[in-house]
């Protein structure tokens, strides 16, 4: 019997995440759509701080970001 994969109903999430160069276990993740583009206005205060600041350091402390899907569903 030939089954066809489940497709879920609810749309995928996207998070743009910033790998430390130095720790494995070190990371930012933000939210995102499937391009990368962050809303910054719906981040908090402290969440947009992080986020320019994980901008500023690419290469230096983190890695380019990926867009990966997001775990939290």
């Amino acid at each position: 019997m030939n089954k066809s994969p489940t497709v879920s109903s609810e749309p995928r999430r996207y998070e743009l995440r910033f790998q430390s160069l130095f720790n494995a276990g070190r990371s930012y993740a933000f939210p995102c759509d499937a391009a990368g583009h962050v809303d910054m206005d719906g981040l908090s205060d402290t969440a947009r701080e992080n986020y320019l600041y994980a901008r500023t350091v690419v290469g230096v402390e983190y890695s380019v970001p990926a867009v990966i899907v997001s775990a939290a569903h």
